[in-house]
């Protein structure tokens, strides 16, 4: 079973339908979605393997509405509920590009995760916002810890260069380092910031992640694949059609890549790739690749984490 640690919030998702007017009103589409990485992870994943979400979100209507709306999606739904929900504003540009306005809220409330939310994971997914923020922080690295320590795998998320910034490169960097997860999932601005590949070549602090293969997505242009010890390689993004809203892709990328790679390690078809306990050899990597692609493909043109057909 696939478990996924962090965020359960409200997504206030803005669609912009014009430049805005300081001072004065704009024209929008005003949206309310579920929001979070880490639960629009475990929702896009419900639908191809089973998943479990952790976390923590208000004691309050909000909060209650947010778990059964996710557990509605075949998630099972584990939280804690403290303090009130989180709300994110999601400024959504003509182009479908975001500027997010975040108060997480609860979120960052979660102080321990039993052993009976662990039972039954053979992975756990954590973007990097569950490090930004106490005690959420803490509790996020010790329930790595101790899937790894039952035998299981890990992956992280590196979330957005804005966090990133804030937590500090060196300190996100040494944190990989310590828990040398599996996978890490890295947009284009992300790995380059992180130093991990640049100009589509393994960066300067690529060594340091030795276990770790980095999964570096690039919007419409090819995602690149690197798995210690091999040459990295490229998967093409097929041609979509509308790009209105970008939220979630980056998730239902990680969904599919991981119910892929999940997949693969049950079947056991294909030789494990170099450096990685447990990981698929290339040609499961590429699926997973390409699975992730037509997930995220589906969300481009509907407001906030979300599919049209929902």
């Amino acid at each position: 079973m696939l478990g996924v640690l962090g965020d359960l919030v409200e997504d206030v998702v803005v669609w912009v339908t014009g430049p805005l007017r300081h001072g004065t009103d704009s024209t929008a589409r005003v949206f309310r979605q579920r929001g979070g990485s880490a639960a629009n992870v475990a929702a896009f994943a419900a639908g191809q393997c089973p998943v479990r979400f952790l976390g923590c979100v208000g004691d309050d209507p909000a909060g209650s509405g947010l778990a059964a709306e996710l557990a509605g999606h075949g998630v099972d739904v584990r939280v804690a509920q403290r303090g009130r929900t989180g709300s994110i504003v999601v400024l959504i540009d003509d182009a479908g590009e975001r500027t997010m306005l975040p108060d997480r809220g609860a979120a960052t409330l979660l102080e321990t995760v039993p052993d009976a939310w662990l039972d039954g994971l053979t992975h756990l997914h954590v973007p990097a916002y569950s490090f930004d923020g106490e005690p959420v922080g803490t509790t996020a690295v010790d329930a790595l810890r101790r899937v790894r320590s039952a035998g299981g795998t890990t992956s992280l998320d590196a979330s957005s260069t804005g966090m990133l910034e804030g937590f500090g490169r060196e300190r996100f960097l040494a944190l990989a380092e310590e828990l040398a997860p599996a996978l890490l999932f890295a947009n284009r601005s992300e790995s380059a910031y992180l130093g991990l590949l640049v100009d589509g070549r393994p960066g300067p602090e690529r060594a340091r992640l030795a276990a770790t293969t980095v999964v570096t997505k690039s919007g419409a242009e090819a995602t690149t694949i690197d798995v210690p010890g091999e040459a990295p390689f490229t998967v093409p993004v097929p041609p979509v059609g509308e790009v209105r809203d970008l939220t979630g892709a980056g998730d239902a990328f990680a969904a599919g890549f991981l119910a892929a790679f999940l997949d693969a390690r049950l079947t056991g078809a294909e030789a494990s790739s170099p450096g990685v306990q447990g990981a698929p050899g290339a040609a499961g990597l590429r699926e997973a690749a390409a699975r992730g692609h037509r997930c995220a493909a589906r969300v481009l043109a509907s407001p906030g984490a979300s599919c049209a057909e929902d």
